[in-house]
């Protein structure tokens, strides 16, 4: 199958440009060995079932014989050889060259049993699962760094993706190997077998130690009912829980640290700017996954059901808004966020770049929603602007994008300054 291309290619040229290892790590099955192998010059797959025992043993008596090979040279799946980490960096230090070694993993990296961090010599990249633009459904009209970069640019486009068509990309997901099958209910699959594979299996790995599909289940269909919210761990244990009175906080809390640590579950933590008391903020975490196709599989949904459950499959956008403006703000050093207080007032997400510009952004599937969505842009954007203006000490940045995302099928500016813009518009 011919490679498609990555919004993070670039990206990891640049780190292997700067640092003589890069680890790239991020939920399993969401291409990192296939972007990787597009970059390496040299290959060892510590998964080959023909060589595994092998390697195994020769990292554990001489690793750094592992380590020969034309550079950039990918060990896949390093963290099965842990003790590859510290050759790795014990190479770097000697060799004192970029672009020697590349990482891949399906966990957050545990350096635990490693006798160093790496750090300045291996950099962490994480990789998500494909944005719309990268499977070939955006149409790529509008990018999010030209929008920074000309925040009054006129915008005009149009999505060929409809509701439907929407729901069906949520279903599948970002998988690239849910691209391949040639038939839709193949392509379906992909997700549904994702997560069985992570409860059955990943999960115990993850967590060194045996645990329960069944409650593993469990946790990620109560997360999926509460996608694009702020339920509370409390409220999640307590629906866990209704079926299974013996689980007991620490026993959940290591379960949800193993989906974490397999990026599976990927929570987005509350902006907190000085523009309301502390008591007024919501601080509390907003639920998500990788992918919003994790969601529908835990709920045993499909295309069919989610076309009659439009409120549900709202949440479900937001989900995938989120992946794909992680995509496509990596190389800016995107960091996502979310406002919501007391008073009502939310912003679903708030993008901040590295060098300090934002944009507050409400995700809303249907046109009947953007004036609601603007309305609470305009407003948190005012309540910045005011407490600039009363407050002596030094002032919060005004947002330099509000911006809509929809469902819908026209891309425009609205009088008041806030875009109006397709998810299946955008690229980086």
């Amino acid at each position: 199958m011919e490679y498609l291309k990555r919004v993070i290619d670039d990206q990891l040229q640049d780190y292997l440009d700067a640092f003589g290892a890069v680890n790239i790590e991020g939920p399993k099955w969401c291409g990192k060995t296939t972007t990787a192998k597009q970059k390496a010059a040299s290959i060892i797959e510590l998964q080959d079932t023909d060589k595994r025992e092998e390697y195994l043993a020769t990292a554990l008596t001489k690793a750094s014989l592992l380590l020969e090979g034309e550079t950039p040279r990918l060990i896949d799946e390093w963290q099965d050889a842990p003790t590859l980490w510290d050759a790795v960096r014990v190479a770097c230090d000697r060799r004192q060259k970029p672009s020697q070694f590349i990482l891949t993993g399906s966990t957050s990296a545990d350096t635990s049993e490693t006798a160093h961090t790496g750090t300045g010599r291996i950099a962490d990249l994480t990789m998500s699962t494909m944005s719309l633009y990268e499977t070939g459904e955006s149409t790529g009209d509008i990018s999010l760094e030209a929008l920074f970069d000309n925040p009054s640019m006129d915008i005009s486009a149009h999505s060929k993706m409809s509701v439907e068509d929407l729901i069906f990309a949520a279903c599948r997901g970002g998988w690239p190997a849910a691209l391949q099958p040639k038939t839709e209910r193949g392509k379906l699959l992909v997700a549904k077998n994702y997560v069985k594979t992570v409860c059955d299996k990943d999960i115990s790995k993850a967590a060194k130690e045996k645990l329960d599909p069944k409650i593993a289940r469990a946790i990620l269909r109560s997360y999926a009912r509460n996608i694009s919210t702020l339920a509370d761990k409390t409220t999640i244990l307590a629906d866990v829980t209704a079926n299974n009175d013996s689980l007991v906080r620490s026993t959940f809390d290591k379960y949800v640290a193993a989906l974490e640590k397999l990026f599976v579950i990927q929570d987005i933590a509350a902006w907190n700017p000085s523009i309301r008391s502390k008591t007024a903020i919501r601080s509390g975490e907003k639920r998500s996954f990788c992918d919003p196709s994790v969601a529908v599989a835990a709920l045993g949904l499909g295309p069919g059901q989610l076309k009659t459950q439009l409120k549900t499959f709202g949440f479900i956008f937001e989900a995938m808004c989120v992946r794909d403006l992680k995509v496509y703000s990596a190389q800016l050093g995107g960091e996502i966020s979310h406002y919501r207080d007391r008073y009502g007032l939310e912003a679903d997400v708030v993008l901040h770049l590295e060098d300090g510009r934002y944009a507050l952004i409400e995700c809303k599937l249907g046109s009947n929603e953007i004036e609601d969505g603007a309305s609470h842009l305009k407003e948190l954007s005012q309540l910045i602007l005011k407490h600039n203006k009363e407050e002596k000490q030094v002032p919060l940045r005004e947002p330099d994008l509000l911006m809509v995302i929809t469902g819908g099928e026209y891309a425009y500016t609205r009088p008041d300054g806030v875009m109006v813009i397709p998810l299946a518009c955008l690229k980086a």
